[in-house]
């Protein structure tokens, strides 16, 4: 996955990588108001669920593309963005159909329908052969699982599917969304691990109980999904009915878990900073700022 060589990113997904979808449809799963985007140029709230830019937009701007990548939904998206990239993620949304149900979001399948629309459109822009070039060249970058085992399998699953079942479903649909990403072009595809979903604090505050700990459950649930989607990653690269796919699976969990266990090693600012979003705000904060 060499910079030089992609020519967009396109992002799909959930909260971590949204950067301002959910402002143009109908769900309380917003972060459009203070403090969000405190931190962000201009000092104003996106719609990221961050105080400053996320990963989506420091991705584009290490690969040489553009410093902020815009939201697909956005009504003023500038017809050049289409050629550089554009985000189709949506906070609150998952890999189980239940989840984007509960939080009234467009679902990975509604995101991939998206994506159809957004090739049309670049084929009318560009034309057939440079349409082509840019969907084979592009970086997909995929974060999805986050809330499913942060909270739907908890809230809707438990009582009918153990853990490891669970799981191995979740890695069954990143494993269709991916395949049905390549048959549409796609060769470069960058899959998240999940946060620590049992340290962020609407999970210790639903589920941790007096005390607020990080609620253990989750974290198991999310390593365990992690462990399986790596496995499922490579062999997705391995397998011959998928020829010139390239798969990464890049570990967001352990760094952060280490961050919330030795919050001292990095930094009085990240300690601090640590402390402080755990009471107020999120745990974007501590992840997701510049």
């Amino acid at each position: 996955m060499a910079p030089e060589n992609s020519s967009a990113v396109l992002i799909f997904g959930d909260s971590i990588l949204d950067t301002g979808n959910n402002n143009y449809i109908e769900t309380l799963v917003k972060s459009n108001f203070h403090p969000y985007g405190e931190d962000f140029p201009g000092g104003l709230p996106t719609g990221r669920f961050s105080n400053g830019r996320l990963i989506s937009d420091f991705i584009g701007e290490n690969l040489g593309i553009k410093a902020s990548l815009p939201p697909y939904l956005d009504p003023n998206l500038q017809v050049e963005d289409l050629v550089t990239g554009v985000c189709f993620a949506s906070a609150g949304s998952g890999y189980d159909p239940e989840t984007p149900i509960l939080t009234a979001v467009p679902s990975i399948p509604n995101q991939l329908d998206l994506f159809r629309q957004y090739m049309a459109k670049l084929r009318t822009l560009v034309g057939e052969q440079k349409s082509k070039a840019i969907i084979e060249n592009s970086l997909y970058v995929i974060s999805a699982g986050n809330n499913d085992v942060g909270a739907t399998y908890f809230l809707a699953r438990r009582k009918s599917s153990d853990m490891d079942s669970y799981a191995n479903f979740l890695v069954g649909q990143a494993s269709t969304f991916i395949r049905q990403l390549h048959g549409l072009g796609a060769r470069k595809i960058a899959h998240l691990s999940t946060i620590v979903t049992g340290c962020v604090p609407a999970s210790r505050t639903v589920f941790g109980g007096i005390g607020r700990p990080c609620f253990e459950e989750s974290n198991d649930l999310a390593t365990m999904f992690n462990e399986k989607l790596g496995y499922e990653l490579q062999r997705l690269r391995d397998d011959a009915r998928f020829p010139n796919l390239s798969t990464t699976f890049l570990d967001v969990y352990n760094p952060l878990f280490d961050i919330i266990q030795r919050p001292e090693n990095y930094g009085e600012s990240v300690g601090m900073n640590f402390k402080l979003s755990s009471k107020l705000i999120s745990m974007h904060d501590i992840y997701l700022d510049e």
